[in-house]
């Protein structure tokens, strides 16, 4: 009764809470997923160390799970970083390689148009730039924004030095950082008017997690906005926490951010001597929300970052920030689809080898133990039962998933339910060889076998714990059902199986030979209690 109210409970909570979906969640050789490798990119060109590899699998992993994405792997190939994420959302695998490097800059005044524009390498006349703001009436000169070098009236600029072809992927990578800090981080208002014209936003950025935050940035904000901002006014290692959340009163979703002591500090002050400007949060480079300072903002409180967010990207960007910046910034090399086709073959030859199997264990049972291998059957359907309902529940809760290794943890698990009747029974026999009765044997039987049964089982539940935390993607997988199914086989055992052979032993029905399979366990204790009084009455 207390295991039938146990998976009535199970399966309430299926059915009446969160999805309505009563499957479990499969891993990604068995639902197909994203695989997505990163390239690692360093300023200077240089090999990344193993340590710096490490700690960005670490920081990306941790992303992964705060996204609730399970059965996801992380490993390091190389100098490239592979993430595998199991389902049909290829988004999340595809920005969770940003280096996350949080920046809040002023936003400047555009830069106005100078004479002598045209006598910079590679820059096309105004009359026929595609301007990057709508303009009704000619620009107005605005003065040079602060922290900034005027060149002299006969200076020229400095070309910005173009990438060579024939270079490594290293130093054309490095050749390329260095030509987008020289374009669009210049002081001179010139090249940064250049820079807002040059810049495409509809390409990969090569300052992506390298832009120096001591110097100003021609930037893309949202819906291709060209902004040029000022130097870093706080860093995004200055973040506490960041939250995502629906804002209802402006009906969007939004990123509340809530900043060290330092950080809110600045940014207190910053809010209260700039009411009316704008203020940038830069991801990686690239302007995630521009908003414009209504009025200032307490120490201690709380920054709403605010933006064309969906749900799953407002999380993502929250996810992101509080796990922190990687220690190298990635580019994306290649990025794939995962069929499940092999895994749902490989899934099905294997259920089929497993319902083989236990066909022939229940055979056995039926064959050796005769009735009582029937309690063994409804055992295990119990035990099968209660296990479905467990991983449903816990992909829903926890987001775990089923792969390929998992099963092959569940179908050892069930055999070792199966192995703990057979223990049971066969110290049922052990009692019955000594003379005793059916009804006596149950209750001695099972003093001696449940210590068996649990020292048993206390070697697999270590050794699947064991294996959990020193192993990683799908191992843990088989580790985590391995040790579900050895706790439910404790349960099956101590809640179903005994009782209902308790109940069986004092059934008259039950206690026949011919019903329970141990007339000849039963013959054998009278030719030894017939050897017995021989050897007494010859005494």
């Amino acid at each position: 009764m207390i295991f039938a109210a146990m998976v009535a409970l199970v399966y309430l909570l299926i059915f009446f809470t969160g999805s309505k979906s009563a499957t479990p969640k499969l891993g990604i050789d068995l639902q197909g997923g994203t695989r997505v490798t990163l390239t690692a990119r360093t300023p200077d060109g240089s090999k990344p160390s193993q340590d710096s590899l490490k700690q960005a699998q670490e920081i990306i992993e941790d992303r992964v799970n705060g996204l609730g994405v399970a059965g996801s792997e992380v490993l390091i190939d190389g100098d490239n970083l592979v993430i595998t994420v199991p389902g049909k959302d290829s988004s999340q695998a595809r920005t969770l390689g940003q280096t996350a490097r949080l920046y809040i800059r002023p936003v400047l005044p555009t830069p106005s148009a100078s004479p002598d524009l045209s006598s910079i390498p590679g820059l096309t006349p105004p009359a026929a730039q595609n301007r990057p703001f709508p303009a009704q009436d000619p620009p107005t000169p605005t003065p040079a924004p602060p922290n900034t070098e005027t060149p002299a009236p006969n200076q020229q600029p400095t070309p910005t030095p173009q990438p060579n072809p024939n270079l490594s992927p290293a130093e054309k990578a490095r050749q390329e950082i260095e030509a987008a800090i020289a374009l669009r981080q210049s002081s001179d208002p010139a090249i940064q008017a250049k820079a807002m014209a040059e810049l495409d936003c509809n390409k990969p950025d090569p300052l992506a997690g390298n832009d120096k935050p001591e110097l100003p940035l021609v930037t893309c904000g949202e819906g291709g906005e060209k902004l040029l901002l000022d130097k870093t006014l706080i860093d995004g290692q200055e973040i506490n926490d960041a939250q995502f959340a629906f804002d209802t009163n402006s009906s969007q979703n939004v990123v509340n951010i809530t900043f060290k002591s330092g950080g809110s500090e600045t940014w207190a002050k910053f809010t209260r001597e700039n009411i009316g400007k704008r203020a940038a949060f830069t991801l990686d480079t690239r302007v995630v929300s521009a908003p414009t300072i209504r009025g200032a903002t307490p120490a201690g409180s709380t920054t709403q970052v605010t933006g064309n967010f969906t749900a799953t990207a407002a999380k993502a960007l929250a996810n992101t920030l509080k796990y922190g910046s990687l220690p190298l910034s990635f580019s994306q090399s290649e990025a794939e689809t995962v069929s499940a086709t092999l895994g749902l073959a490989s899934l099905r030859s294997g259920l089929l080898a497993g319902a083989i199997g236990l066909i022939v264990v229940l055979l056995y049972c039926l064959i050796y133990y005769r009735m009582l291998g029937i309690l063994t059957a409804l055992s295990l359907v119990l035990s099968g039962v209660m296990v479905y309902g467990i991983l449903v529940l816990l992909g829903r809760y926890i987001n775990f998933t089923l792969d390929l290794a998992g099963i092959a943890g569940l179908i050892i698990g069930i055999g070792m339910t199966a192995d703990s009747f057979v223990v049971f029974f066969e110290r049922i026999k052990d009692e019955m060889r000594e003379g005793r009765s059916f009804r006596s044997a149950v209750p001695r039987g099972w003093v001696r076998a449940r210590r068996t049964i649990l020292s048993g089982n206390a070697v697999s539940l270590i050794s699947s714990v064991v294996l959990y935390i020193l192993a990683v993607g799908q191992v843990k997988g088989f580790a985590f059902t391995l040790g579900l199914t050895t706790l439910l086989d404790i349960a099956v055992v101590f809640l179903v199986t005994w009782p209902l052979v308790s109940l069986a032993s004092r059934s008259a029905f039950w206690s026949k030979p011919s019903v329970n399979g141990l007339g000849a366990v039963q013959q054998v204790a009278k030719e030894r209690r017939a050897v017995a009084g021989a050897t007494a009455k010859g005494i």
